[in-house]
Formats: structure tokens, sequence, C-alpha cells
């Protein structure tokens, strides 16, 4: 009776059942955490990549303290697709030619660890150059026509600024919101830029707050190769810091929201 009295061999099999369904939450956990990652980093490096404003190069597109998804599939993929920049991919692969107008992010062709984010504006072959402070793109005037005024609070003085804004229409019927300050600005009256194949031309929004390809020596052509994606909607805006969470009911930009970018 001893040897077969159930609250004798109880315990064993208890113990054993305990071990057993330890290990396996464990390891479930784990792979849990490994799938969540894989799938993670296969949507950031296929799909979608988060990224911020840190500058007013985009005004008034982008914003500072604006946060945005870029599609990695929208010109195909190349090594800057993939995390760390690993040359696993020759060139590019998939590809699908940008339009004018499109706003894209690319590593800077002089020091590829940074991302830019500006509006192509030049394509393969064309010739672009600023004649106060209107953009020509091969030899024709760019439309464009008064838009009112964006005001903004300077950072550093409090007073609030009023900027000329403009709409402008590129050849294929692209319209989006420009700002000029001055016609005679460093990079209002240019020379010919001849854009090479295989490269683009882009530029800021904010005409004369931004560093981009008429400055050669900084930035210059954007090669293929160097895009990343292209700037599809604003997630979250925060006027501010994003980790000062405490000023967010009163700093968050509700307005922007998931809004696309034009």
């Amino acid at each position: 009776m001893a040897d077969t009295d159930p609250t004798e061999v109880a315990p064993q099999k208890t113990d054993e059942a305990s071990g057993d369904s330890k290990d396996g939450g464990l390891w479930e956990t784990v792979k849990t955490v490994i799938i969540a990652i894989a799938i993670a980093m296969f949507i950031r490096t296929m799909a979608y990549e988060p990224f911020n404003i840190p500058s007013g190069s985009m005004k008034p597109t982008l914003l500072v303290g604006d946060y945005l998804f870029v599609s990695k599939f929208s010109f195909g993929y190349s090594r800057y697709s993939l995390p760390f920049g690993l040359p696993l991919i020759p060139g590019r692969i998939m590809f699908t030619e940008p339009e004018r107008g499109d706003v894209v992010v690319f590593k800077l062709p002089t020091d590829r660890s940074t991302d830019y984010i500006k509006r192509i504006v030049g394509l393969p072959g064309d010739k672009v150059q600023m004649v106060k402070g209107t953009l020509h793109i091969n030899d024709k005037a760019v439309k464009r026509r008064h838009a009112g005024e964006f005001v903004e609070k300077d950072e550093w003085s409090g007073r609030y600024r009023r900027i000329p804004r403009y709409i402008e229409t590129l050849p294929n019927g692209r319209q989006y919101f420009i700002l000029e300050e001055t016609e005679s600005g460093p990079a209002d009256n240019t020379q010919v830029y001849s854009i090479p194949d295989g490269h683009y031309f882009a530029m800021g929004d904010n005409r004369d707050r931004s560093q981009d390809s008429r400055f050669l020596d900084a930035v210059g052509y954007i090669p293929r190769q160097n895009l990343v994606g292209r700037a599809e909607v604003k997630f979250f805006s925060v006027d501010g810091s994003a980790w000062k969470i405490w000023n967010w009911p009163w700093s968050l930009r509700f307005s922007r929201f998931f809004e696309g970018i034009e």
C-alpha cells in the first residue's frame, strides 16, 4: 500500500511538472521577444522608418518637432535601407524613379552617417538655377504665387516674425508652400546646375535657411544609392522637446497628427 500511496508519489510528479512549466514559460517569453524584434527590424528595413525633424529647413511643410514615417519601399532598396548601412545590397534593387516634388530622406553625400530631408526639384539630366529667388528648371521659371505670410516666434528674441509665403508649382503640377525672405540671399542667384545621370537635386522649402544641393561642397547632387525613402505622413508633433512629457498638454500640435506630407 505504501508503494502505491498517491500521497507519496504526487509531490514528485508535481515538482517535475512545475520545473517544466517554468522552463517552458521562459522559453516562450524569449521566443516572443525575438519574434517581436525580428518583425520590428523587418518593418523598419523594408517598409517604414520613423524620423524626426531637428531643423527648420523644410518650413512650412515640416516643423521642428514633427515626427514622420518614411516609406522605405518607394524607391527600392540600397545598402542605406539596411541597419548601419551594411553593404549587402549592390547598387539599388527594385528601383522606382522619384518624382519632382517628392520629400525624401537621403544620406548626405559628404557624410553618409547623416540623414537629410529635402524636396526633390531636379531629376537626372535637368538643368537647375536660382534667379532672384525663383527656381528655374531647364531654362524655364517655375510658377509661384504669393500666399500670405508664415508667422513664427523667434526663439532668441521672443518676437514674432512674418515671412512671405508662396505656392510653388513644378512642371509636373506638384504644388507646395515655400518661404522666401529675400531675393538676394547667398543661394538666390546661382550658377546653372547640370544634374548628372543617377543623381538628383534637392532643396529645402525654407529657401533662405536651407543647406541643400545648391551648396555643392556641403551637399551637392544626391546619388540614387543614397536615397533612404519618401516622407509620407506626420504621426506626432510637439512644439519643444518630446522628452518633456509634463509639457505635452500645452505643446502637442494635434492638428499635425497623421497629416500627409505634400
